[in-house]
């Protein structure tokens, strides 16, 4: 059996955390490129991806709905990782000694008031983890760098501050990517149903394809465009709704909205993260 889950990044980063905490039971595989970690899912050499879809801070992950559609992979589950950045350093480093910090943009923007406290140079880095590699196999004293706590445990760097983060919300939903479908059973928990779709070139098209979604009570949690082809005329859709396909009131928007479509497709049908009613209900999820 498969026992294996590809993520994109180095060893350390966030999506190997989130691939940890949802399958402990499975070996976590790193893959340079989004495009990597399709492919391994697609040959089956790994079972699952672990895919950052969208942050509660920066927004939706850069290049993730242009390649989902393409990808001919399914989604089959969600999770959402809380996300608590360190200030991390080599060893015999201190405040004294670091002039900058290191990390991805989304980090470096999550953390403004501690690099304005410390008085910073912003140094942007391919992501956090690979940022904790480069001072780590340079020793490089006078950077720190914004990332995990297992990246530090990783390559065996010192957390200089803990948690500093400038909003203690800063949430990372992922997706998990699998190349057979997997949809949930209908009448059985709470669903979410991913897709996309491009309209057919008629005035009012999106208008007519989102109406069925209104008059069936459709609760729509996610909608995104982008422009695909190069055409600024061309543009295509991701939705996530509430709701599994076999629901009567589903079934109607979703006739609906491929009657107005050129293009539909589902990407998944999964049982919404027990997560999204803490987020939703504004709990202290953190604690």
């Amino acid at each position: 059996m498969n026992k294996k889950i590809v993520f994109q990044g180095e060893m350390g980063a966030y999506s190997h955390i989130a691939c940890q905490k949802k399958y402990p039971d499975m070996e976590p595989i790193p893959a340079a490129t989004f495009e990597d970690a399709f492919a391994k899912v697609k040959n089956k050499e790994v079972k699952y991806a672990m895919i950052p879809i969208d942050n509660s801070l920066a927004g939706r992950v850069a290049d993730i709905h242009y390649l989902l559609p393409t990808s001919e992979l399914f989604i089959v589950d969600e999770f959402f990782l809380p996300i608590e950045h360190q200030l991390i350093v080599v060893d015999g480093a201190s405040e004294k000694t670091i002039k900058n910090v290191m990390s991805h943009r989304h980090a470096l923007g999550q953390c403004r008031n501690i690099i304005s406290e410390l008085k910073l140079n912003q140094i942007v880095g391919a992501d956090t983890a690979g940022s904790a590699k480069i001072i780590s196999e340079n020793n490089d004293l006078t950077t720190a760098v914004l990332a995990s706590e297992l990246a530090a445990d990783f390559y065996g760097l010192k957390i200089l501050k803990r948690n500093v983060e400038d909003a203690n919300h800063n949430t990372t939903r992922f997706i998990i990517l699998s190349a057979e479908p997997d949809d949930a059973e209908p009448n059985q928990k709470p669903t979410i149903t991913s897709m996309v779709f491009r309209v057919r070139n008629v005035p009012a098209a999106l208008y007519k394809a989102m109406g069925g979604f209104a008059t069936n009570s459709v609760n729509l949690t996610k909608l995104e465009s982008y422009i695909i082809g190069g055409s600024f005329s061309a543009a295509q859709f991701y939705v996530d709704i509430e709701g599994h396909p076999h629901d009567e009131n589903v079934r109607l928007a979703l006739e609906e909205l491929d009657f107005f479509s050129s293009e539909l497709r589902i990407l998944g049908v999964y049982y919404a993260s027990d997560m999204r009613k803490k987020i939703n209900s504004q709990e202290s999820f953190l604690k």
